[in-house]
């Protein structure tokens, strides 16, 4: 080719480059006043939420306030004024689960917990959309590891080795961690998780960390297989209650009689009388090992050859793990039968 050809096919080739270029750059301009827009909306965005948060706030004070007031009145009210009081007070109760949902969407300041872990970022999720994944995320992580640890611990009953259990117990340490830290943050948006069944990964966690550090020694090889074998059985209760609950939940869902946010729990609740009872013996069966477990501990911590401090507080943490599973599961049943009996005695 001569180089006039070249010289030819160069100009074309700047031109379709040039071409390009103007093309890039219109496109350029008009995500300049895109974002612009975006920018300005942000900021009207930002203060929509700051209004909507000051307005709850100075709600939820006059509210309490005026929930004081009716209490000293009803002292001296008659029986009609009485029956207007209840009826105030019945729509302020109404209200405080109408707050709720509202601050879901709001941003807000982090708990303690969350604070020390993450510092001050705003964990709030503005889409139920978003929302919906992360609760969903959280839901396939438990499962996903629940089959982990259940491997785990079967892993360890055949492989006598100590480096193996301390990977195993900082695997529980990391789990329970984890799970604290993605509950706060779904608290923040709106999961109606609370009591006991927060409290009790925090307890987990305490367990799984003292675990980590118990020596091996005679003590431990002790109380080693009875604890690996509870690992075990809890790993397949958690597995049936996180399969079982979530198709429970998505039906409940589906007849609007729960939440999108609301979560499975490694023990049992109201909503759960709904075709999930034949897991009861199971949990109480699991409670009761844990109840058996502090009394070994605390029997081992009298043994003339225990030396650790571990035995004796793992004796006290899985006795705080018995109690809190056990009259929180009571609680739920009792509840239960006074409703049916109040429920006949109308009848």
């Amino acid at each position: 080719s001569s180089p006039l050809q070249h010289g030819a096919g160069w100009t074309m080739s700047l031109q379709r480059f040039h071409a390009e270029w103007l093309e890039l750059d219109k496109e350029f301009n008009q995500l300049q006043e895109t974002h612009k827009v975006y920018r300005h909306k942000l900021d009207e965005l930002t203060n929509l939420q700051t209004i909507c948060s000051n307005s709850i706030s100075k709600q939820k004070r006059r509210r309490k306030d005026l929930a004081f007031s009716l209490r000293r009145c009803k002292l001296s009210a008659n029986a009609e004024e009485i029956e207007v009081i209840q009826k105030i007070n019945d729509d302020i109760k109404e209200r405080r689960n109408v707050f709720f949902d509202m601050e879901a969407f709001l941003p807000k300041k982090n708990g303690l917990y969350l604070n020390l872990v993450l510092g001050n970022v705003n964990v709030t999720l503005f889409s139920k959309q978003a929302k919906f994944a992360y609760k969903d995320e959280y839901e396939k992580f438990k499962l996903y590891l629940t089959i982990i640890l259940l491997l785990g611990a079967i892993s360890c009953m055949f492989l006598l080795n100590r480096v193996i259990d301390e990977i195993f117990n900082f695997l529980l340490v990391w789990y329970y961690c984890t799970l604290t830290i993605r509950e706060s943050v779904l608290i923040s948006n709106g999961s109606r998780i609370k009591g006991w069944w927060v409290s009790h990964h925090y307890v987990s966690t305490f367990l799984s960390g003292v675990m980590l550090t118990w020596p091996n020694g005679l003590m431990y090889q002790m109380f080693r297989s009875q604890f690996l074998a509870f690992s075990i059985y809890q790993s397949c209760v958690q597995f049936l209650q996180y399969y079982y609950q979530s198709g429970c939940l998505y039906r409940l869902r589906a007849l609007g009689e729960r939440d999108h946010m609301d979560l499975t729990v490694e023990g049992f609740q109201s909503w759960m009388w709904r075709g999930l009872t034949f897991l009861l013996p199971f949990l109480f069966f699991g409670h009761f090992w844990q109840l058996y477990n502090s009394l070994t501990l605390f029997g081992l911590s009298q043994h003339e050859g225990c030396k650790e401090w571990q035995v004796f507080v793992l004796a006290l943490t899985f006795l705080v793990l018995f109690l809190g599973n056990f009259l929180t599961t009571l609680k739920v049943v009792h509840q239960k039968f006074q409703k049916n009996k109040d429920k006949l005695k109308k009848l």
